[in-house]
């Protein structure tokens, strides 16, 4: 019988992504007692700060794992100015903490699947399934809220947790087909063949 896993690494993905969605899914008790606590500025500046450097945490360990090359470094420096024109215009803290979380949830999926379709498992678009999973924690996430009293079930928080996955999902793809490209390019230029 085969392993669940195709690899310790995919594994390990699965178990960190469970981890995000568990700490997501803890907070929404919580949330509003926390805002009333600590008060609305304080609350949504540090949390924001805390989520920007879980994001900075997961792009570090899953998408620099090589040092990166110059296409790499261009599609990450792309990618930082567009999440960073997005944040400045988002006014309410909440939609920035769907961007942040649900981009988290979606690295992981989408690393997780990527891993086990690099084993020879087969995985079907796994950058679409990593949305399409992502999204559908959101989903739940919204769902539970609608169960929650001073919480609300809001179709909007639903578009911007299907928008986060999708960002940080393309965000990965480009990263991902930056370091190919590179690296074929630098093949290239030592005379060594590349894969077919």
């Amino acid at each position: 019988m085969p392993s669940l896993f195709s690899s310790n690494r995919e594994r390990r993905l699965w178990m960190w992504t469970a981890v995000v969605v568990a700490a997501i899914y803890s907070t929404l008790g919580l949330a509003r007692t926390l805002v009333d606590y600590l008060g609305n500025d304080f609350f949504s500046v540090w949390l924001f700060l805390a989520g920007c450097l879980l994001v900075l945490l997961t792009v570090v360990t899953q998408g620099l794992r090589v040092r990166p090359g110059g296409a790499e470094i261009a599609v990450a420096l792309g990618v930082a100015a567009a999440y960073l024109l997005i944040i400045v215009r988002m006014s309410v803290p909440t939609e920035r903490s769907h961007l942040v979380e649900y981009g988290v949830v979606a690295v992981f999926i989408h690393e997780a699947l990527a891993e086990r379709a690099s084993r020879g498992r087969r995985v079907p678009a796994p950058a679409l399934l990593a949305i399409v999973a992502a999204s559908l924690v959101g989903l739940i996430d919204e769902g539970i809220q609608r169960l929650i009293p001073n919480r609300v079930f809001d179709p909007v928080d639903i578009l911007f947790n299907v928008l986060a996955a999708a960002m940080a999902v393309t965000a990965s793809v480009a990263l991902r087909w930056a370091r190919r490209w590179g690296s074929s390019v630098v093949r290239r230029a030592m005379g060594e063949p590349g894969p077919e």
